[in-house]
């Protein structure tokens, strides 16, 4: 009898990044009025543009907004499957964060990641820092979201 073979999901160890790759993360995610109403009010982020409807309607967008940082939240959380899952140290920043055009009730956010860049921690041996560019797009393609992350991870021969 054949012994079954089993996989960990994790993301990538740092040996295992190569700058100029882009991950498309996938399945997309639909926003609902549901996420919206509830991110912003767990973060108490009382901003009208985000809950009231009516008061939205007047407004020059004509309607509600899905909360930026439910945005951002979510491009960088449909990343770590494939990338950090089990791999990270920490998430050391971001740089450069833009909402060019709005998120609505509704609309479908598809995710992507391009690696720009990659270099050896000079004060923690095993771990390595990475640096990618995070970018959202609505349904028809129109870019939502974008920021620059570094985020630190082991190497595959340190990892605990």
């Amino acid at each position: 009898m054949t012994e079954a073979k089993v996989v960990l999901q994790r993301g990538l160890y740092y040996d295992e990044f190569e700058v100029g790759t882009t991950y498309l993360h996938r399945p997309g995610r639909t926003v609902t009025e549901a996420d919206n109403v509830l991110f912003t009010t767990l973060t108490m982020n009382t901003q009208s543009l985000h809950l009231d409807a009516a008061w939205s309607a007047g407004q020059p967008f004509g309607q509600r907004l899905v909360n930026s940082m439910f945005t951002l939240s979510t491009l960088v959380g449909s990343s770590v499957a494939q990338l950090t899952q089990g791999t990270i140290v920490a998430n050391l920043g971001f740089t450069e964060v833009a909402f060019p055009h709005p998120l609505y009730h509704g609309d479908t956010m598809y995710s992507e990641s391009l690696v720009t860049g990659k270099r050896l921690s000079s004060s923690r041996p095993g771990q390595g820092i990475i640096s990618l560019a995070h970018t959202a797009r609505n349904q028809d393609g129109v870019v939502v979201a974008r920021a620059n992350r570094s985020v630190m991870v082991w190497s595959e021969e340190s990892a605990p």
